[in-house]
This record gives structure tokens, sequence and C-alpha cells, in this order.
């Protein structure tokens, strides 16, 4: 990823358009999560992320030229926050790496929260572990990046709007170029 932000831009491109999951395409989710956290007033580290969270599926298309397996876990929170960790700081990495661990986490300890899921996040939260066991609860919430995880998580399931937001990638690229993290 020599010039990170084309690099993003160009998995969007290519992939963006894809439902993944979901009905609303990876492009359009990414820009109402960071628009959401935007308007809760997150920083832009934290809107960052809301941005490229699920950037890690765009990975997965990318290795599978254009086909995943919803059945299995990808684990694009792992991949989509190594991928970026070498240009953008923890603010940005830490809650997309923790975003799935946060709907584990919600859906344990917050009998509602499980309501509010969409059927993809229904579906994928079983291959990603269902919900936590006591030791994982406790774990979670130690992390120091597990309030900023939840956050996203909120914001991660709310950002499915099907009716189109009218912004675009260049909308959020000046918090792209105000976090990264320059060699």
């Amino acid at each position: 990823m020599n010039d990170p932000i084309t690099a993003i831009e160009r998995l969007f491109t290519r992939w963006g358009t894809n439902t993944y999951d979901e009905r609303i395409s990876q492009l359009e989710h990414a820009v109402q999560c960071a628009q959401l956290a935007r308007d809760a007033g997150a920083d832009d580290g934290l809107v960052v992320a809301a941005l490229l969270h699920d950037v890690g599926h765009l990975l997965a298309l990318e290795r599978g030229n254009g086909t995943v397996d919803v059945t299995a876990n990808d684990s694009h929170e792992s991949t989509g926050a190594a991928y970026l960790a070498r240009h953008f700081p923890t603010s940005v990495t830490a809650p997309i790496a923790l975003h799935v661990e946060a709907k584990r986490y919600l859906c344990t300890v917050e009998e509602s929260y499980f309501s509010t899921l969409s059927v993809g996040s229904i579906r994928s939260l079983e291959v990603q572990g269902g919900r936590m066991n006591d030791e994982e609860v406790n774990r979670f919430r130690n992390h120091p990046a597990a309030e900023r995880a939840v956050a996203l998580r909120r914001w991660d399931e709310r950002g499915k709007d099907l009716t189109p937001s009218g912004r675009t990638l260049a909308d959020f690229r000046f918090k792209i170029e105000r976090v990264l993290v320059t060699e």
C-alpha cells in the first residue's frame, strides 16, 4: 500500500458496489457509518474507523475475485485492521479489530441489542462465535479500545439505510488525511 488513500479508493472503486451479505452496498454502508460517527461528534480517528471498518470484506472480495462464502467467518475485522495498521494509528485500527467482538459483547450484555441486528448481522453472529461467555465479556470490557469499538458497532448496525445518502468516500478524504501516519 504505497499510497494508502489511493489503495483504499481502488478497493472501494472495484468492490464498493458489492452488497456482501446485506442489501446495501459496501460503499454506502461505509459512508453512512462515517456520517453517523461524525454526527455523534466522534474524533477523526473514530470517524475514519467507521468509514473503513469493513475494508477486510473488500480485501476478501479482492482475494476471491468477487466471490465470498458468507457461511464462513472471513475474520474481516482482523484482516482489515492488519491491512490498515501500517498507515493508520490504533485510534483507527483498534476499534476496527474489535467491532465484531463488540457485536458479540452487546448481544450478551444488552438483551435488546440483538433485536436491532440486520438479517446479515444475525447470520454472521453465529459464525463469529455467538454471544460471549463471562470470561470473554470481562476480557472485552478491559480492553482499552472497548468503548470505541462499541460506538463503532452501534453505527455499523445503524448504517444500513437503503435510502442513498448522497455521500462518497471523497467526502471523508480530509479526515483520512488527518489521521494518516506518514513514514
